[in-house]
């Protein structure tokens, strides 16, 4: 499946790879905005919506095999060959799942506020009742759908999130399979190893990447390295962007730093 994208031209001519920026559960292409705008200064950076998201196509499946494939459908229609992959939260694990089904077409992966485990914990039945109580609302704006979320989430940050894709009276990701497919999201199988360039970036006040994962996470990308930010929590990019970027391209261009 061809997802809905987006592909910026790096604002200097280099030989540095293009980069794939993948948004997590909920979002849309637009969520790791702050990052595409520092990175496009020097590498082409394509935004993408994953299926069920954005303005992509709908589908009764999300299994990683899935999101994978469309992701290299993508690449495929925009004739890109290689990427670095950056990818946050289910974004994360779409582009740890791509390593898998071609290894040689991933340069390095950026997996931020994620690791490939299954939680086996629900973190989003409030979200989703925030949500079916909209939808029994009627509501058709952002602020009156706001008034009622603040009912049930207490987090400002969240519904604000959300909102971003409440357009006209409706979500613009497909509630009904996300939820029907929640298990597969929060889910994962061991995956093969990975033995080329990895980052985790964490935030510290997270819980999606913590120690207890470690030897699963290395024995999947035994070449791994990871980064905590402090005081952020799991939109880290979006609480920190400066420290998130910097660790970026740090990881991107080592030879660079002092």
């Amino acid at each position: 499946m061809k997802l809905h994208a987006r592909l910026q031209s790096a604002q200097q001519m280099t030989n540095n790879p293009p980069i794939v920026l993948i948004h997590g559960l909920f979002g849309t292409l637009d969520n790791l905005g702050v990052l595409a705008r520092d990175l496009v200064k020097d590498h082409d950076v394509l935004q993408i919506d994953l299926r069920n998201h954005g303005l992509s196509a709908r589908s009764d499946t999300m299994t990683w095999p899935a999101m994978a494939q469309d992701v290299l459908d993508t690449l495929d229609e925009q004739h890109i060959d290689r990427a670095i992959f950056i990818g946050h939260s289910m974004g994360g694990k779409t582009a740890m799942a791509v390593t898998q089904q071609a290894p040689n077409r991933v340069e390095k992966l950026v997996a931020i506020d994620i690791a490939p485990v299954d939680y086996h914990v629900r973190r989003h039945d409030t979200i989703f009742a925030a949500i079916d109580a909209v939808n029994a609302a009627g509501v058709t704006t952002r602020q009156d759908a706001a008034t009622v979320m603040r009912n049930i989430i207490d987090e400002e940050g969240v519904i604000q999130f959300l909102l971003k894709s409440f357009v006209n009276g409706e979500w613009r990701f497909n509630v009904p399979v996300l939820k029907a497919q929640y298990s597969n999201i929060v889910g994962w199988e061991t995956v093969a190893p990975w033995p080329h360039p990895a980052l985790f970036i964490s935030g510290g006040q997270s819980p999606y990447i913590q120690e207890q994962y470690r030897e699963t996470l290395l024995a999947q990308f035994p070449c791994a390295k990871a980064w905590v930010v402090a005081g952020a929590g799991h939109w880290v990019h979006a609480e920190k962007p400066d420290a998130v970027i910097r660790a970026i391209r740090r990881f991107l261009n080592p030879a660079d730093q002092n």
